[in-house]
This record gives structure tokens, C-alpha cells and sequence, in this order.
């Protein structure tokens, strides 16, 4: 018997194909809101991540800038370093992780004959801590001779710069010159050194260059397997904030951490938003069913008069409801992955995180809430119609 039911079902969504039609792309407007914004949230969290994957196991240690409302509030720039004592402690504390001191400043220079000054940033880090620091070459080789330097992507591509290439340091050239021996990965957003755009020589060179000696601007503290970074970063602060606070000290995990719950919260924001799409089209589906009900009375009063049961027909409309949630949502889950595609290659220009297993996921969840919207909001109105009256439903006119 409930195959009958279920071609009366479909013969009513034929019959009445435009106001169906309009129910099924109300479904498709809430599935599509609901997973592009899923997508959307997801990418946004895996471009994220893939940028600072590099740094998760770092902790960085920088000179305390004081309280006086920004860097250097509590004294001059040239008093904020890294003592070389305070080097000694943090390497004795950290052990057997590694302690990296890094220097650094803006320089002037230039690339190539003629061309015209610009302003980045040179690293000074000694070579034998290169490969710690996770650095991944493009192309060319690491450099561990003085008169060599690597530098960023981002710096190479707009300035030209291709291994062998010369750049003289300093806006007279006083500086000298450094020939580039490699080209450092794309590494995106990073806690302990930005080099897409900058350059980094040796400790030595920058020492000798700038006349630097015993002070460091930052110390990176790449955290062995096995060790806790947040044990790693108390200890530190232990050691050297004992009386006075003289350094800052940060675990990039659990800054990661934090940029995660951040974005989480967003896309659960922006997903509950998408929803609200959807209860207004499982207030439409309402509406359709009971005005298909109030339609049908005599026809349900006929149905039951011959011993139809009320199961049956509360199956009846349920079978309307569902039919109209499956194709609704079916179709809203195919549009929503030309919009996920739309929206990567529009605000990410990258379409590589798209075929996802969270994406998947949350296109399966906007398919699935859009089937449940659609059947519980048929419940009432085939109970409704299952426990009218057969008599008064057939004196309806």
C-alpha cells in the first residue's frame, strides 16, 4: 500500500509544480548559504594553517618594550636587545631544544646597476642554524660563506632577483655587496622570521657590517619533540623575569591555538547565518503543506471513508514533504560546491583546499539539515490532515 501513497505523493508535487518548485529553491537557498559559508570558514582556516605550519614549534623570546603604549615605551630602541648573557640563560634553559639568536634591521640598498633604492628588511643568523629555522629553498643553494645571503620569494619576484643576482647594501653601497646563493620558499604569516620579503646574511656579515656584538633583537626557540612549549616558555620567563620583566616571551602554539578558536567562532557565525535562510524556507515548506491540506480535505475525507488508514495518509504528506527536502537539497548541495569554488577562487585565489574532507562535511551537513527542515515541517500538517474527521471532511466544500 505504501507504494500508492507515494505516487499520490508525487502526483501532488506535479500537479502543483510551480508552488513546489518554489518550496524546493527555498531549500536550495538555505543549503547553498549553509555550506559556501561551511567552505568558507574551512578554507579560510586551512590557508591559515598551511601559512604558519612552519612555526607551530616555536617559541619566540623578544626584548620587553615596557608600558609605555607601544614598542620601545620603556626606553629607547637601541637599549631593547637581547643580552648575550641572557642568550646563555635561555639556551641552558631550553636545552636540548635549540636557541637561535637573530638579529636584524631595515637597510637600504640596491639591485643591479642603476636601479633604484628600496628598503627591506636583512636577518643576521649564523649558518649552522638555517636548516632549524625550516627554511625551504626554491631554488639555488644555502649560503654559508660572508659574501652570500638567501632571500624571501615574495622579495626576489618583485625586485627580479634570481640566484647569483648582486645587491649592494646601503643607499651609497657603503655597506658593500651580497651575492643572493638561494631563494627561500613562499612561508606566508610566521612568528619567528618574516622572510618573504626580506634577506638573510650571516651572523658574522651583519656583525661586522653594523658593528653588533653581543645583543640580539629576538632569540627563537625551536621546541624538540617531546618537550611541552608552554613548560618551554614558563621556564624561560622563570629564569629571566625573576626580578624585573626584561623579555617577552611567546609560544606560537598556543597563539595558533587561540587564531584557531578565533576562525572556528567565525565560521560557526557565519554558518548559524546560513540557517536562519533555511528555518524561513522550512516556514515556507509549512505554509505549502497546510495550504495542500486545506486543498484537499474532501479528498482525504474520501480516502478515509474507504479505510484508509491514518498512518497512511499522515504518510502521504510526509512523502510530499520529503520529496521536495531530497531534490531541494540535493541540488542545493551541488550549487553549493560551485559557489565553494567561486568563493576559493575569488578571495583566495587558490581552489586547493575545496575537495576537503571538512567541506565534505559541512556540504553533507547543509544536505542533511535541509531534509530534516523539510520533514519536520510536513509532521504537523499530515498529522493535521491524518486526524481530520472523515465525515466533516467529506461536507467540506
Amino acid at each position: 500500500m505504501s507504494g500508492i501513497f507515494w505516487e499520490i505523493a508525487k502526483r501532488n508535487i506535479r500537479v502543483h509544480f510551480l508552488r513546489s518548485t518554489l518550496a524546493m529553491l527555498g531549500i536550495v537557498i538555505g543549503v547553498v548559504a549553509i555550506a559556501s559559508m561551511g567552505i568558507l570558514g574551512n578554507t579560510l582556516v586551512a590557508t591559515v594553517s598551511d601559512s604558519l605550519s612552519s612555526v607551530g614549534d616555536s617559541v619566540i623570546v623578544y626584548p620587553y618594550s615596557g608600558g609605555g603604549g607601544g614598542f620601545g615605551g620603556g626606553g629607547s630602541s637601541e637599549s631593547l636587545k637581547i643580552t648575550d648573557q641572557q642568550l646563555q640563560q635561555i639556551t641552558r634553559v631550553v636545552a636540548p631544544s635549540t636557541a637561535i639568536p637573530v638579529v636584524s634591521k631595515s637597510e637600504h640598498m640596491k639591485v643591479g646597476v642603476g636601479d633604484e633604492d628600496i628598503v627591506a628588511t636583512v636577518y643576521g643568523v649564523d649558518p649552522k642554524y638555517i636548516k632549524d629555522l625550516n627554511f625551504e629553498l626554491a631554488s639555488g643553494s644555502f649560503n654559508n660563506a660572508n659574501s652570500g645571503c638567501l632571500v624571501g620569494s615574495e622579495f626576489a619576484k618583485d625586485n627580479n632577483i634570481k640566484v647569483g643576482s648582486r645587491i649592494t647594501m646601503g643607499s651609497d653601497g657603503g655597506k658593500g655587496s651580497l651575492r643572493v646563493s638561494g631563494i627561500i620558499k613562499k612561508r606566508g604569516m610566521s612568528f619567528d622570521i618574516s622572510t618573504d620579503n626580506a634577506i638573510v646574511a650571516t651572523q658574522d656579515w651583519f656583525e661586522n657590517t653594523y658593528n653588533r656584538r653581543d645583543d640580539y633583537d629576538e632569540v627563537v626557540v625551536k621546541v624538540r619533540s617531546g618537550q611541552d612549549s608552554a613548560a618551554v616558555t614558563t621556564n624561560i620567563e622563570k629564569q629571566l623575569n625573576r626580578r624585573d620583566k626584561v623579555v617577552s616571551v611567546m609560544d606560537s602554539k598556543a597563539t595558533l591555538a587561540s587564531i584557531y578558536e578565533s576562525f572556528g567562532m567565525v565560521t560557526t557565525f557565519v554558518t548559524a547565518i546560513g540557517g536562519i535562510s533555511m528555518i524561513v524556507a522550512g516556514v515556507s515548506i509549512f505554509n505549502i503543506m497546510m495550504m495542500s491540506v486545506n486543498e484537499r480535505i474532501k479528498e482525504i475525507g474520501i480516502m478515509r471513508s474507504i479505510g484508509t488508514q491514518k498512518k497512511e495518509v499522515m504518510s502521504m504528506f510526509i512523502y510530499e514533504a520529503a520529496i521536495i527536502g531530497v531534490i531541494g537539497s540535493a541540488v542545493g548541495g551541488m550549487l553549493s560546491i560551485v559557489a565553494g569554488y567561486a568563493i576559493s577562487a575569488l578571495m583566495f585565489q587558490s581552489t586547493k583546499y575545496l575537495l576537503t574532507v571538512a567541506n565534505a562535511v559541512s556540504v553533507g551537513e547543509g544536505v542533511g539539515f535541509g531534509i530534516v527542515i523539510c520533514i519536520a515541517c510536513g509532521v504537523y500538517p499530515a498529522w493535521q490532515a491524518a486526524n481530520l474527521n472523515p465525515i466533516d471532511a467529506l461536507r467540506h466544500e
